[in-house]
């Protein structure tokens, strides 16, 4: 529930709630596209919380900093990874 509290706190205005969520510790992920229904949603949402280095997600081959800064792409179209 707290995951979803926050979220309502940090998502922009037009983008509806989520209806699944992820928390992981310490992950790293090889380059991907989503894959599954998403429940019918295409965006997805990601920030790192908590004080770490490196962690950055790389979107399109693009790097992005997300340590309390969230960050809204498609997952289902977008190749990403940690």
């Amino acid at each position: 529930q707290a995951v979803f509290e926050l979220e309502q706190k940090i998502k922009q205005t037009n983008q509806t709630g989520s209806a699944s969520c992820a928390v992981n510790l310490n992950a790293q992920f090889t380059p991907h596209v989503d894959s599954g229904t998403g429940a019918g949603q295409s965006l997805s949402m990601i920030v790192g919380l908590g004080d770490y280095y490196g962690g950055e997600l790389v979107v399109e081959h693009n790097e992005i900093d997300i340590q309390y800064k969230p960050f809204t792409f498609n997952g289902w179209t977008q190749r990403h990874w940690t």
